[in-house]
């Protein structure tokens, strides 16, 4: 009888495991897939506003970051996880309903556009980090290393379906429909969090309001210390550096190509959606099948030097020939190859830090080193196109750029490997003595 008993308690629990994952695969697919309708939309209104402007954009971005993260740091030392999640999916959905109706009355104006293209970075920032963070505290360590795959590849889907709906939306509708659709599955997503939260067993720690602590930049500024006082992630800061030196050259190229070559707002739209889904397409298909087999087979420090000697040899080739199909390919060889290859790599990076490294000096490098440098380099690119130089002489002068960038990658590659061999041999010797 007891037996019988223990034996339905825990099929009760699967069971309602099994729906915490099958609801949470569905909010990132919902997450993912809201953001890649909006995300043409937003390449577009960059367009509207001029790629000669393109530079305000980046730094305001940056800037607008600067002032959130604050902002979202009081609200999480202030309130339960739930009121957190709950308010900010709710504030995004208002913004996104909002910004339907200035499209619907006043259009594409020059204002909305820029509003619109800041609010989507920055929106995109967070929320998937969001999602995670709370995906951290719904699993525990266990239970995470065997449903994140499945949770993750809900994301994968809808990073795919997004540039679909998008492109088909696009085609038989007006831009603004494809901000209805983005609000219903950030609804969706939504409704996702709340059966989460009633089919958790945590609810007490999700109702649990923060200790009333006063927001202050302290680990903001201990970030910073740790790189300066680390040759090696001073080497990841550079690296990083570099790669948004190539990602914001390449996206300003596309811009001014693009404003020359399609001058249909529906055509360029279309343009964006298709670049999305065949980035996406490459990479989760590289992800599942290459990834991990190519940096086993290769290791990390040629894997690291691999895409930015390629795009090396891309931007020379664009100096020679600027049309939009040389630009699509850069592109698309560009960002899959970093969700290929780049990205899990810088992650491998900070596997053998500390644990002051990988939380503090991380989100440091991840934030505003990141944006900080899409925005320097968008002022770079914009004063030497103001001083008369060419599209192609511009290339030109990002491919040293980026075999700098691969020179980087390799050496950062081979530190980490004799880290994490001084880390290995530390743990052998701690083992020998334990016993």
């Amino acid at each position: 009888m007891r037996k019988n008993l223990f034996s339905e308690k825990l099929n009760h629990l699967k069971s309602r495991q099994l729906k915490i994952v099958a609801c949470s695969a569905i909010y990132f697919f919902c997450l993912l897939c809201s953001y890649f309708i909006l995300r043409p939309l937003r390449d577009e209104m960059g367009i509207v506003n001029g790629a000669i402007n393109m530079q305000w954009l980046f730094t305001g971005t940056f800037l607008a970051m600067l002032c959130i993260v604050p902002i979202f740091g009081l609200l999480v030392a202030k309130n339960s996880i739930k009121r957190v999640l709950l308010f900010s999916y709710s504030f995004c959905i208002g913004n996104i309903l909002l910004f339907y109706f200035l499209f619907k009355l006043f259009g594409a104006t020059r204002s909305i556009a820029i509003s619109f293209f800041i609010w989507l970075s920055v929106f995109n920032l967070f929320v998937v980090s969001l999602f995670w963070s709370f995906m951290a505290d719904v699993f525990s360590s266990k239970s995470s290393k065997r449903y994140f795959g499945i949770i993750a590849s809900g994301g994968s889907l809808g990073a795919l379906t997004g540039p679909i709906i998008a492109n088909r939306l696009n085609s038989l509708f007006s831009i603004s429909s494809l901000l209805l659709a983005a609000a219903f599955f950030l609804i969706i997503a939504l409704f996702c969090i709340l059966v989460i939260f009633k089919l958790s067993n945590k609810q007490a720690h999700f109702n649990k309001d923060s200790e009333n602590i006063k927001f202050n930049s302290k680990v903001l500024f201990e970030g910073i210390k740790k790189i300066i006082k680390s040759a090696y992630l001073l080497g990841i800061v550079g690296f990083i550096l570099l790669y948004t030196s190539i990602s914001t050259v390449l996206y300003f190229e596309q811009a001014h190509i693009l404003e020359k070559t399609l001058t249909n707002s529906n055509q360029r739209i279309s343009y964006f959606s298709n670049i999305d889904f065949t980035v996406n397409a490459i990479a989760i298909m590289g992800q599942f099948f290459f990834t991990g087999r190519i940096i086993k087979k290769l290791g990390l420090s040629i894997v690291l030097a691999s895409v930015p000697l390629l795009m090396g040899f891309g931007l020379i080739v664009l100096g020679l020939h600027q049309s939009l199909i040389t630009i699509a390919i850069l592109l698309v060889l560009h960002r899959a190859g970093n969700f290929m290859l780049l990205r899990p790599g810088r992650e491998i990076l900070f596997t053998v830090s500390s644990i002051d490294e990988k939380y503090k000096a991380k989100n440091f490098i991840d934030t505003a080193v990141y944006r900080g440098g899409d925005a320097l380099v968008g002022w770079i690119f914009a004063g030497l196109f103001t001083l008369g130089l060419s599209l192609g002489t511009i290339a030109f002068l990002a491919a040293p750029a980026a075999l700098l960038w691969s020179y980087a990658g390799r050496k950062l590659g081979k530190q980490q490997q004799q880290k994490e061999n001084i880390l290995t041999l530390n743990e052998s010797i701690y083992e020998h003595n334990a016993q």
